[in-house]
């Protein structure tokens, strides 16, 4: 179910410096983020580190790593809550389509001139309706991009 104008290879020219010359459109576990103690900071109100961004029909909380510790890639969090969508086959649509928007559009983080990109980023679906993938991936797009 890729996008019409979906590109095998998305490649961003990376940075002077920049470890990776060219980025696939894969989805590790090494992209998966699963530290419980990570997770909470992430959510936590008062933090300094955590930072975040609304965009229907997402909330995104992240942090952005002092430049040592930074991973190739960032460490993803996908959320959909189960009061609005009490059927798992609903929740788990809506986790692969996030998933593959994120991961057809992830070269997206490194295009900016900011060295720093984010470290771990929490993906939080706040739509009461499914939202058709168009509408995620689009969305998905202006995320990436102000992140």
């Amino acid at each position: 179910m890729f996008h019409a104008s979906y590109e095998p290879l998305l490649r961003a020219k990376p940075e002077a410096g920049h470890p990776a010359t060219f980025m696939k459109a894969t989805f590790s576990k090494a992209e998966r983020l699963s530290s419980k103690k990570i997770i909470d900071s992430l959510f936590d109100k008062g933090s300094e580190q955590t930072k975040g961004v609304f965009l229907y029909p997402f909330r995104v909380s992240y942090h952005v790593a002092p430049s040592s510790e930074t991973p190739v890639l960032p460490q993803i969090l996908i959320s959909v809550s189960k009061r609005y969508f009490k059927k798992a086959v609903d929740r788990n649509l809506i986790k692969r389509r996030i998933r593959e928007a994120y991961r057809l559009h992830k070269a997206l983080l490194f295009q900016k001139k900011e060295p720093n990109p984010p470290a771990y980023i929490a993906f939080v679906y706040i739509a009461k309706e499914i939202e058709e993938y168009a509408k995620i991936e689009k969305t998905m797009k202006n995320l990436l991009k102000k992140l």
